[in-house]
C-alpha cells in the first residue's frame, strides 16, 4: 500500500503534464489568426523575374492576341503614370473576374500585399518586386502575382518617361478575393 505522502507527490507531479495536454489539445482550437511564418521587414523587398516566355502553338500568336484568348482586349497605349494604374487595376479585375470583388472592402481585411511592377516597353511584364509582403496569409503574395501575370500585357508605355513601372496595392477579403486599390 502507497503512503499518504507518495501519492501526493506522484498527483503533484502529474499535474504540470496534464495541464501541458490540455495546451496541446486547446492550441488546435480555432482562434485569432497569427502568422505561420515571420514576415519580411519592408526595406528588403523581394523580387520576382518574369517567367520566360513560352513559345507561341500554330495558330496562336502572343500579345494581343494572348489577351484576345483570354476575353480581354488589347491594351490602350498610355501616356501618363495615372493612366497606366488605371488601365492595368481594370485589366486585373478583367482577366480575374472569379478572384476580384468590387464592393467596399470590409473593415478588417485578410491581407494587403503591395507589389511593384517594371514593365517592357510593350507593356509586358519586366520584374515584380514586393514592396509589402503581409505577415497574414503571406499566400496572397503569389496570388496577386498570378493576377498580374493573367492580366499582361498593360498596354505600351514608350510614350511615358521611364523606369516603366507601377504599384498596386491589394485588398483581399477572407475570401482571398481581392480588390485592386487604385479602383477603391
Amino acid at each position: 500500500m502507497m503512503s499518504t505522502e507518495s501519492a501526493l507527490g506522484r498527483s503533484a507531479g502529474l499535474a504540470p503534464l496534464a495541464l501541458m495536454g490540455a495546451l496541446v489539445l486547446l492550441g488546435g482550437c480555432s482562434g485569432p489568426r497569427v502568422p505561420t511564418t515571420p514576415a519580411q521587414p519592408a526595406a528588403t523587398p523581394a523580387t520576382t523575374a518574369a517567367p520566360a516566355a513560352a513559345p507561341a502553338k500554330s495558330g496562336q500568336g502572343g500579345g494581343a492576341a494572348a489577351a484576345a484568348k483570354q476575353g480581354l482586349p488589347p491594351p490602350q497605349p498610355v501616356s501618363s503614370q495615372a493612366e497606366l494604374r488605371k488601365q492595368a487595376a481594370l485589366r486585373l479585375v478583367a482577366a480575374n473576374p472569379e478572384r476580384t470583388y468590387m464592393s467596399e472592402p470590409p473593415a478588417v481585411l485578410l491581407a494587403i500585399p503591395v507589389l511593384e511592377v517594371e514593365l517592357h516597353r510593350d507593356g509586358h511584364i519586366k520584374r515584380i518586386n514586393i514592396l509589402r509582403r503581409p505577415g497574414q496569409a503571406p499566400d496572397t503574395v503569389q496570388l496577386a502575382i498570378d493576377a498580374l501575370h493573367r492580366a499582361a500585357p498593360f498596354g505600351n508605355v514608350s510614350r511615358m518617361p521611364e523606369p516603366w513601372k507601377f504599384n498596386e496595392t491589394f485588398l483581399f477579403n477572407d475570401d482571398r478575393r481581392f480588390k485592386p486599390r487604385t479602383l477603391d
